[in-house]
């Protein structure tokens, strides 16, 4: 006997029927069942400031919020909101062709992204962000380019979408993704349109350190970590701009979330020394040698701050040091130069330069340095000729056609001198070493009125130069215009009482003007600070007063 079926029993055995039916013939409605993100509901979705996202732990930071919460920092025109949508409708796109191709989310999921972010919608990279617009996201979004953080920020934003265990991973200047998910582990580039380079080959390709347990170098970083490394770029654009201040906070952040990554403790020691903050920049720059020993770019860096310290002799060994790393390093052997030339070593800071140039035989800078140093070693012509080689490569290069100037002068070659200066001055009008330099030429030529004009230009620009007062003062003296001569020699003694020549030529315009106790005054001050004066000028005086 058969028992009796409910209508109920039978109609849901039907549906169910249709419903598996539909599941298997009609891949859309599954798609539409598995358009959740894997990042909905996360708090990191819903922060407003760096601070709150810093506050989280790192598995609830959504990372495309974060960096376009900097964005919006950045620039009051970008509307974050509206690129988390685009980045969700880049996701669900995924989500859609992996779902068509019958492609599980996981590691076969790569070939897919790689392929609509660099092949179709044609995201491509740049060798350097020349521009500092390219390190955010929205400007890769936008303009579909960007370099290896930006990139790889895009590529993981997308990743945390859909859920797949992607990483960002940094080595000595570059970043990119590793994916792994303890069973399957591989890199992915980026720079190279998603390709896939082995560790061997970052390792010896950037250098990474080796037996530094706690290093960050090639490791999985959490996202608080990339967010780390973010800032670190952050804070080299805004140095950049010109905005020490938002630098500074950005490389503090920086190193407080990753105080082993040697290239942010680096800057931050760069940001240190612009300020000023010299012993900070030592400190910086020695923690990021701890963390990475072959740096040759931070030994440059921490000789820099040497010689502002007056450190000399730690200086050379910074620079000699880092050129033993990078034997082909310019600046380096630029600065070792300027080192041993403050210890009168010019014979040795000639070679450096040499060194240098046999390099780059093209460069302007470096011959007239070595013009520089044969001027300091009295060896005017071969000073003249290193000159004329910078001039040869960058005809418009100032600093070259003063030391021409300073050379001409020493051999007696006045007119040259002035053309030399004039032409520098073309160039760069504010020149102070130039104009002062000139106006000294014009009164060697007895030509004072165009001494006097350069000299004006030189105090405009530096009101607070004492001694171009004085030769203002000496230049209206011989024009015997004493009443000015004694105004300039004034101004000259207030911002340097010292100066004893201004003085004596403060008590012959005080003579001249007949204002002898004044004159008397001025020239036993400078008597008194050594100037030698004739025995009649300064018994002609002293009649006067008697």
């Amino acid at each position: 006997m058969f028992k009796k079926r409910s209508i109920y029993g039978v109609v849901m055995k039907s549906v169910f029927r249709v419903l598996i039916f539909v599941l298997i013939l009609w891949p859309n409605v599954s798609f539409c069942l598995q358009r959740r993100l894997a990042n909905e509901g996360k708090s990191g979705l819903y922060v407003r400031s760096i601070e709150d996202v810093l506050r989280l732990r790192p598995q609830e930071v959504d990372l495309a919020t974060a960096a376009l919460i900097v964005s919006e920092h950045w620039s009051d025109l970008v509307h974050g909101r509206r690129h988390l949508a685009q980045l969700d409708e880049m996701a669900r796109e995924i989500q859609d062709r992996l779902i068509r191709q019958k492609l599980r989310t996981n590691f076969r999921a790569i070939p897919v992204i790689n392929q609509y972010l660099f092949d179709e919608l044609g995201f491509e990279s740049i060798s350097e962000a020349s521009d500092p617009n390219d390190l955010f996201l929205h400007t890769v979004l936008n303009k579909k380019r960007g370099y290896c953080l930006s990139l790889s920020i895009l590529y993981l934003s997308l990743g945390e979408r859909l859920g797949l265990p992607l990483y960002g991973v940094v080595v000595p200047g570059h970043f990119f993704i590793r994916y792994d998910s303890g069973t399957v582990r591989f890199n992915i580039e980026t720079t190279s349109k998603g390709g896939n380079i082995t560790n061997a080959q970052y390792i010896e390709k950037f250098k990474v350190p080796e037996n530094n347990s706690k290093s960050i170098y090639m490791k999985n970083l959490n996202k608080i970590q990339t967010l780390g490394c973010f800032f670190n770029n952050l804070g080299n654009v805004y140095s950049d701009i010109d905005n020490l201040d938002s630098a500074l906070l950005a490389l503090i952040r920086a190193v407080e979330i990753n105080p082993t990554l040697s290239e942010s403790r680096a800057n931050l020691g760069n940001v240190y020394l612009r300020q000023g903050q010299v012993k900070d920049a030592i400190d910086e720059y020695n923690a990021a040698l701890e963390n990475n020993p072959e740096d040759p770019k931070t030994y440059n860096n921490l000789g820099n701050a040497y010689m502002e310290k007056g450190w000399i002799n730690y200086a050379i060994s910074a620079y000699t040091q880092s050129l033993q790393l990078d034997p082909n390093f310019i600046d380096a052997y630029s600065n070792l130069s300027i080192a041993y030339c403050e210890q009168s070593r010019f014979s040795q800071a000639a070679t450096q330069l040499k060194q240098a140039l046999a390099l780059e035989p093209r460069n302007p800078d470096l011959y007239c340095q070595l013009g520089n140093i044969y001027a300091k070693m009295n060896n005017y012509k071969q000073a003249i000729s290193q000159y004329k080689k910078t001039l040869a490569i960058k005809p418009d290069l100032a600093k070259a056609n003063y030391g021409l100037g300073l050379c001409y002068n020493k051999l007696g070659m006045a007119n040259d001198e002035i053309q030399a200066y004039k032409r520098a001055l073309t160039v760069e009008p504010d020149m102070l070493a130039a104009l002062a330099a000139l106006g000294n030429a014009y009164f060697s030529a007895e030509d004072f009125a165009n001494a006097i004009e350069q000299y004006r230009k030189a105090v405009q620009l530096n009101p607070n130069d004492a001694l171009i007062y004085y030769n203002l003062g000496a230049a209206h003296s011989n024009i015997t215009d004493y009443k000015q001569a004694v105004t300039e020699y004034l101004k000259a003694i207030e911002l340097d009482p010292d100066i004893g020549d201004a003085h004596y030529g403060l008590a012959f315009g005080y003579y001249m003007l007949k204002k002898y106790d004044l004159a008397f005054k001025h020239i036993n001050i400078a008597k008194r600070l050594g100037v030698d004066i004739p025995k009649d000028q300064f018994d002609a005086i002293k009649s006067k007063v008697q």
